[in-house]
């Protein structure tokens, strides 16, 4: 359940908020359209809600009650291990305040999907978010690319050392992609190219425009 379907919405997710590069309205157009899905709102439950909350909260459990066994015999798979529990205990916690504050708190988006650029803008203005944004799609990937890895593994995907070292590579030019494209999509709302973007960007500024500054003639003259 890790790769499909939450692999898939990961990767569909990055894809969505990389048109935020493009500007405010093309990222409101993408939102828009994924509201616009037959049986959307079964689709979030089905396949992204409850996934995530499952996926969560048993690999919690499994960590509960696995042992790294780091300082005993520091091998590089204790280690991978250990990096992906807390990996996923970040993504975990970064994916539930995500949908709380984005999904189900403030503006809805999926009635106004143009205030989304604007919503995600002002959570960010906020550095220590800012931060954890940073540190979280970074988490993301990482347990992700090593989740892939680990399924190849597992499944008997990638039989032998020289498969796996092989798929290893192509994991982690994979994660390094994801997260590149995640950071850059950060850096869209942050960069300084769109600031201050209105909830609903299509409208356009109207600048108040004073006259400009004039002395009557009666004026002067009492003067």
């Amino acid at each position: 359940m890790g790769v499909v379907p939450l692999g898939a919405f990961l990767l569909e997710h990055l894809l969505s908020n990389f048109e935020a590069l493009r500007g405010p309205i093309a990222y409101g157009d993408q939102v828009k359209f994924l509201n616009g899905l037959p049986l959307v709102r079964v689709l979030e439950w089905v396949f992204i809600f409850l996934p995530i909350l499952y996926h969560g909260v048993y690999g919690v459990y499994i960590w509960l009650r696995g042992k790294s066994n780091v300082v005993y015999y520091p091998w590089a798979g204790n280690w991978m291990y250990v990096a992906q529990r807390y990996t996923g205990l970040i993504a975990f916690l970064y994916i539930g305040q995500h949908l709380y504050r984005q999904r189900f708190t403030g503006i809805m988006l999926p009635e106004n999907p143009y205030a989304s650029f604007h919503k995600v803008q002002v959570e960010l203005q906020n550095p220590w978010m800012l931060a954890f944004y940073v540190v979280a799609m970074i988490a993301i990937c990482w347990h992700f690319a090593y989740g892939v890895w680990l399924f190849a593994a597992k499944w008997g995907i990638t039989p032998g050392e020289v498969a796996r070292k092989r798929f290893g590579w192509v994991c982690l030019a994979g994660g390094v992609l994801l997260c590149a494209m995640g950071l850059a999509s950060i850096w869209a709302f942050v960069g300084g190219k769109y600031p201050n973007v209105p909830e609903d960007p299509r409208t356009p500024m109207i600048m108040m425009v004073s006259p400009p500054f004039s002395v009557s003639w009666s004026n002067a003259t009492s003067a």
